[in-house]
């Protein structure tokens, strides 16, 4: 089967940096100076000769930008870019009790999904945080594969196992899969010229496997991570460099340039995705976070978290996650702090930047509930001054 392997194989488990948090891409990078233990992806050497400034990030060395920020920011939202997304994790969920499993640790319904489609979920950490969010793709009742970010594999493939007093098998197949994103308006005609999977009938959050630039295997998917539309593509480590050169050449006539971390960052924030680490993580709730539409609490469905996330479902939350424009000049980072018209502190952004195409600061931020409602004027602190901003609805975009 596709990057699984045999029973008899073993699982390897992945091996991260431990210095490593993920904190967010841009501000939270590490420059590489020196000869450092961190992994590379099987497109490393194809960054360096396209001229990527790498950095440290999540335990891999990974290009935070080529061309500029700003510039990789445009070409997804106009055209194509490609982002090296390998370092990502891949986890298999297999067998008769896959399901039963899936139902225990994650918020969303896996029973909802039917074979070629994904979904988003999270997994509850037992103390009403979120221990990673993820998305699942489901082949079959007794058959998924979870895609969880890079620096949480380890955490979670080992809460996973912790977890699994049903009996499903397990299966971390991440240093065996490269993955590329191939994002923005101009991706379906690129990827059109490698394949003959009719990538107009991929609906968005479905996938299929197929043949993309002749390699075989190839797991397509619609899902996203940038708003501009596009497709995911997973394969075999040692097909990267043919995968890589076909969809550079299927792209030129658009324009097509690779994309790094750094813009990954800001095309995920103008459409007010959340980002582990920064907007989520161990000490934030899925309903607090926005994420209610993936938090599935019904009588007959039993999961972790589930009572707690239902009376604060309930009882509300204190605090909501929300994302505000800056009314003057200025650009919000993570941890500046909120305050209301009296100057009292109401919370803290977890994202900010400059978006490229408002060219105005947006940020999200968590808000005391009193001041969640949209058009709500708020003030963020940046340096020795409070600089006002708006609470408006997501996307920013």
């Amino acid at each position: 089967m596709l990057f699984e392997k045999s029973k008899t194989d073993g699982v390897k488990k992945q091996e991260l940096f431990s210095g490593i948090s993920r904190e967010g891409f841009l501000g939270k990078t590490k420059l590489i100076t020196m000869n450092e233990m961190i992994k590379k992806t099987a497109f490393n050497a194809l960054h360096k000769a396209a001229g990527g400034k790498m950095v440290q990030f999540a335990g891999f060395e990974m290009p935070i930008e080529f061309s500029g920020i700003r510039d990789e920011h445009m070409t997804v939202r106009n055209a194509v870019g490609v982002f090296d997304v390998s370092h990502m994790g891949e986890i298999w969920v297999k067998g008769p009790q896959a399901l039963a499993l899936l139902k225990k640790v994650g918020t969303n319904d896996p029973a909802l999904l039917v074979p070629g489609q994904a979904q988003y979920s999270c997994f509850p950490n037992g103390k009403g945080g979120i221990l990673d969010d993820y998305l699942a793709y489901c082949y079959s009742p007794e058959k998924y594969m979870l895609v969880v970010n890079a620096s949480n594999i380890e955490k979670d493939w080992n809460w996973l196992k912790s977890q699994n007093d049903m009996g499903a098998e397990l299966e971390n197949a991440s240093d065996r899969i490269s993955q590329l994103a191939v994002q923005g308006p101009k991706a379906k005609e690129t990827l059109q010229k490698l394949t003959s999977v009719n990538l107009s009938g991929l609906k968005y959050y479905t996938f299929t496997t197929g043949s993309m630039a002749g390699v075989k295997d190839v797991i397509i998917s619609a899902t996203g991570y940038t708003g501009a539309g596009g497709f995911e593509l997973y394969f075999h480590n040692d097909a990267a460099e043919t995968m890589w050169k076909a969809v550079f050449e299927a792209g030129t006539e658009f324009g097509i340039k690779p994309i790094g971390l750094g813009a990954r960052d800001t095309l995920r924030l103008e459409m007010g995705f959340c980002l582990y680490g920064n907007d989520i993580d161990d000490t934030t709730s899925p309903l607090e976070a926005g994420l209610g539409w993936i938090t599935k609490i019904t009588d007959d469905r039993k999961f972790i978290d589930r009572e707690f996330l239902a009376m604060q479902q309930k009882e509300g939350v204190t605090r909501r996650l929300r994302g505000f424009v800056m009314a003057e000049r200025g650009i919000p980072r993570h941890d500046y702090h909120l305050y209301n018209a009296e100057g009292a502190r109401i919370g803290s952004v977890t994202s900010g930047t400059m978006s490229p195409v408002l060219n105005q600061g947006i940020g999200l931020g968590y808000v005391a509930k009193e001041y969640a409602a949209f058009g709500t004027r708020i003030y963020v602190g940046i340096r020795d001054k409070k600089i006002a901003a708006d609470i408006v609805k997501l996307p920013f975009i």
